[in-house]
């Protein structure tokens, strides 16, 4: 079906573009929404008469999603959720909960589909996703999901949670500085050998 959009959409077009998509994509979400109108001559003429308030909202759109980027970056994303022994959780995370978790922390209301996800989360850790904002400001940002408030301070200073024993242990890195330590502190003492 071919469609003249009424906003930018990621992976599809910029305002006014005319694309070909699939029927039902139209139908169900391209049209509904209002993010796009059927072609037609009629149409083409109708959006031309309108393509400058539709470039203003979305312009708009953009300066307030802009004034919204500090407030995500800035919000503490902390889920804590039911897990089991293997760290894998009893449900999961989805775009929704982020979402939600937004609206209460950083007062920045979104859409579900407006979080970059891909797949639910379904274990305790540290997870990296972007929220879309709008097409043209996506903002990074980091979830923490643990069983409690102190293995979120964990995670949040750095550390991996091991699960089975329930202790948390330090980084990788400073893993490697102590065997760093190790290694100069046994070649001191092969050199005093030596001598």
């Amino acid at each position: 079906m071919k469609v003249i959009l009424t906003e930018k959409i990621t992976k599809l077009g910029n305002i006014g573009d005319t694309v070909e998509v699939k029927t039902g994509f139209a139908r169900n979400y391209l049209l509904p929404m209002g993010k796009a109108m059927r072609w037609s001559r009629e149409n083409v003429a109708l959006f031309e008469a309108k393509k400058a308030e539709l470039q203003a909202r979305q312009e708009a759109a953009k300066k307030t999603a802009e004034a919204n980027v500090d407030a995500v970056k800035n919000a503490k994303l902390y889920m804590i959720r039911q897990a089991g022994d293997t760290g894998q959780l009893y449900g999961s995370v989805s775009t929704r909960d982020i979402a939600r978790m937004l609206k209460e922390v950083a007062n920045v209301s979104v859409e579900s589909a407006q979080v970059m996800l891909g797949a639910p989360i379904k274990s305790v850790g540290v997870f990296d996703t972007e929220i879309a904002l709008h097409p043209d400001v996506i903002v990074p940002v980091k979830i923490y999901v643990a069983q409690s408030q102190d293995e979120i301070e964990a995670l949040v200073a750095g550390k991996v949670l091991t699960f089975g024993t329930k202790k948390v242990e330090e980084t990788a890195e400073e893993e490697k500085a102590e065997e760093k330590v190790a290694e100069e502190s046994e070649a001191k003492a092969e050199e005093k050998a030596d001598k």
